[in-house]
């Protein structure tokens, strides 16, 4: 994890300084006041925390290196032990580090416990790994809390165009109205568009859905939820019939595109009372086990990096793809959908294969850090033995 925002100083800190009695007593600490009356080497030990209290300090307690709360899933490796004296008192502190070697420091051993870490995301407000071929939810954090998803949201949408193409109701080179004033507007905004809906330019379903899977285009989902239902209002109205369907009592759709009322209202395509749509990851996992399964081609085209529609490029904003930033060759990732807005915070469903595994699906949303949170939370559902074929 990357350390933020360590604060460097004067200490104010109370500690909890075990007495060579075996009692404990509240001390302020003050810098350069800790002795060391012993030290010792020890054989490499593994420490997690035990609380969110603590801190990480320099010799000598005379410098605060890291906050305990700061790493909540981190294992700590010690390798020296000291008593040091303080007034009157006397506490056991150990020498620790993180795996990498990049935050060390002394700190009091009754704020750590033996053994490693269990596995956490530290940035994820709500998170899930699924497996794709049993629905067997494998890892989570507040599974079944709804929370806005962005556009996160489109894998619904995508759903329901695909439903209509692969029925006798519509085909993939169907011509979409994008005459709308609003979509138009929408697709010149610099906020909300991402694809322009040209005068006298016919736009293909085809066409509409790269713009919105690919490039995550707000007014092209929209309008295809218009092609799909008829009207958006409709659309949305099916959107939610198809998630309670399913089941799904955490899902709760005012938005075909993922943006809020809030936005959407400019444009004239706001719906509802509520601003945004909200569902909770184990739903979004679910709506993703449901697209992947019953169309697979969208894990085909999950992995086309860019694209070009009518001259415009399309831009694939998964950096877990062959050739990106966050790429992991074992994990074979090949989707699925990106979101993004101030309300929601960064939003990432993510899809792959290892060899020789079941399909992994993970949802993380409101995480800063989506991309290595989601690897590092594909690594772990892997470890399942749920999750071998």
């Amino acid at each position: 994890m990357t350390v933020r925002n360590l604060k460097f100083g004067a200490l104010a800190f109370v500690a909890t300084l075990t007495l060579g009695v075996g009692l404990t007593h509240p001390q302020t600490a003050q810098a350069a006041t800790y002795t060391t009356v012993s030290s010792k080497t020890l054989t490499k030990t593994v420490y997690h925390k035990k609380s969110t209290s603590g801190a990480l300090y320099t010799q000598g307690h005379s410098r605060k290196v890291a906050a305990l709360k700061t790493y909540p899933n981190t294992t700590w490796y010690a390798t020296k032990q000291a008593t040091w004296k303080h007034g009157n008192s006397k506490g056991i502190y150990l020498y620790v580090s993180n795996k990498a070697g990049s935050v060390k420091g002394w700190i009091w051993h009754g704020y750590l416990t033996k053994g490693t870490a269990p596995f956490g995301l530290k940035y994820a407000k709500g998170a899930v790994a699924m497996d794709a071929s049993t629905g067997k939810v494998v890892w989570s954090k507040a599974a079944n809390t709804a929370r806005p998803i962005a556009s996160v949201s489109k894998i619904m949408t995508l759903y329901l165009t695909l439903q209509k193409v692969n029925s006798s109701s519509g085909s993939w080179n169907d011509v979409v109205d994008t005459s709308s004033k609003g979509l138009i507007a929408m697709g010149n905004d610099s906020a909300c568009g991402g694809f322009k809906f040209k005068t006298g330019h016919k736009y293909t379903v085809k066409d509409l859905y790269y713009a919105a899977y690919l490039d995550s285009s707000n007014n092209a989902a929209i309008a295809l939820g218009k092609w799909v239902a008829g009207s958006n209002a409709k659309f949305i109205q099916k959107m939610n019939a198809q998630a309670k369907s399913w089941g799904l009592t955490h899902t709760s759709f005012v938005s075909a595109s993922g943006l809020e009322n809030s936005d959407l209202k400019t444009f004239g395509y706001n719906y509802g009372s509520a601003n945004a749509n909200e569902v909770s990851p184990k739903d979004v996992a679910t709506i993703s086990r449901h697209l992947i399964n019953d169309y697979p081609r969208v894990v085909t085209d999950g992995k086309i990096g860019s694209k070009s529609v009518d001259g415009q490029s399309l831009y694939n904003y998964n950096n877990l793809l062959s050739g990106r930033k966050y790429y992991q060759a074992s994990l074979n990732v090949d989707g699925l959908k990106t979101g993004y807005t101030p309300l929601a915070g960064y939003c990432f469903v993510g899809t792959g294969q290892k060899s020789g595994k079941h399909r992994v699906i993970t949802v993380v949303l409101h995480d800063e850090n989506e991309f290595t949170e989601t690897r590092s939370l594909m690594n772990h559902a892997y470890k399942s033995s749920s999750m071998t074929s």
